[in-house]
């Protein structure tokens, strides 16, 4: 099961399932006078300032701590009466559209759903909700690491102790819609890619270590797309460099698409983001990919050189990226301060005006 296109939050499905909770700002009001014109002059008037306050839409992406050792763990504690931890994180951003890259899949979303009505509780609603399953934790049949056995958490499609271990999820205020999913891309037909002749999996070797989603959201008459990803660690491997190679090809799928095919989603702005796992000046990887995508003629960066997480052994790195479309414009971003006990890894979100 996917998308929930259909299922409302039933506290959030009426006339307000969109707005937000106030996050501070005092409200636009219109005093409207004696107006002469009669009613089309007033109506008018209405539409025009509707528009000017209208508030831009909070995009977020947060390699959160929601993933478990085993299958079901995540749905036991979201339904249990424990505090989660990272739920403040989430309260406090209050996105409009929140991409988690580090969500245990389940095939009927429970975990999912069990997040959306802990985060209703606290007047953050997300009627719509989206996830597949992603690669990893998916079999192969082959002995990827080397260590004399298969079935391993590396012997996956991608890393997993069991299917779905740490895939992706989005929470919407605004509907969503499935395009393009190339999770399922294998590896050796990327063009340009760099798998090698002799990889273990060879030509069952899918790209994606996670999942590569794009997604429409319908915002009124607008619409925006989603491009997400989240990319193998460009480490734990041998000189051969195979993790350091596919996070690489990862990390430029979708910003290749863009270039060879500009107007491949009906001209709807984009946004590409997620866990890129690779920071453009430090840290190992083949870094020159986030400085390409960094550079690409159709995307801003909101939040230069902004560490999105901090590694005990190597300090502060920026791997979380949220990069619109040069059409938006960007009225504030911020990467969020460590959540205590929700990882390393920092929420990051963009306002953006729709073009």
């Amino acid at each position: 099961m996917g998308l929930l296109a259909g299922k409302l939050d039933h506290a959030g499905g009426g006339a307000d399932a969109h707005r937000r909770p106030d996050r501070g700002k005092t409200s636009a009001r219109i005093c409207a006078g004696r107006i002469a014109g009669g009613l089309i002059l007033l109506a008018s008037y209405l539409l025009v300032a509707a528009a000017a306050f209208a508030e831009p839409v909070r995009v977020a992406a947060w390699h959160g701590d929601f993933s478990r050792k085993g299958p079901g763990l995540l749905v036991k504690e979201l339904t249990s009466d424990k505090p989660v931890p990272g739920l403040d994180a989430i309260i406090d951003a209050n996105p409009d559209i929140l991409l988690l890259t580090n969500f245990d899949y389940d095939a009927s979303l429970v975990a999912l759903t069990a997040l959306q009505t802990r985060l209703s509780q606290h007047d953050v609603r997300f009627p719509y909700l989206f996830s597949e399953r992603p690669n990893t934790g998916m079999p192969t049949g082959v002995d990827i690491d080397g260590d004399g056995r298969k079935g391993g958490p590396r012997d996956a499609q991608g890393f997993g102790y069991f299917s779905g271990q740490g895939g992706q999820a989005i929470l919407s205020r605004y509907p969503l819609h499935l395009v393009q999913d190339k999770t399922a891309l294998l590896w050796q037909d990327v063009q340009g890619g760099s798998i090698a002749a002799d990889d273990p999996v060879g030509a069952d070797q899918r790209l994606s270590s996670s999942a590569h989603w794009a997604i429409e959201v319908g915002v009124g008459n607008d619409k925006l797309m989603l491009l997400t990803l989240a990319a193998t660690p460009p480490v734990f491997d041998g000189p051969e460099d195979r993790n350091g190679r596919r996070n690489r090809d990862e990390v430029l799928l979708w910003p290749n698409i863009l270039s060879s095919k500009p107007d491949i989603f009906d001209g709807a702005p984009v946004i590409l983001m997620g866990n890129f796992n690779l920071d453009p000046e430090r840290g190992d990887g083949l870094r020159q990919a986030a400085t390409n995508v960094l550079q690409h003629p159709a995307l801003q960066d909101p939040l230069p050189s902004q560490p999105t997480v901090l590694w005990d052994r190597v300090g502060e790195m920026r791997v979380t990226y949220v990069l619109p479309d040069r059409s938006f414009v960007v009225s504030a971003a911020q990467v969020m301060p460590p959540s205590p006990d929700a990882g390393p890894h920092r929420l990051v979100w963009v306002d953006l005006a729709l073009p």
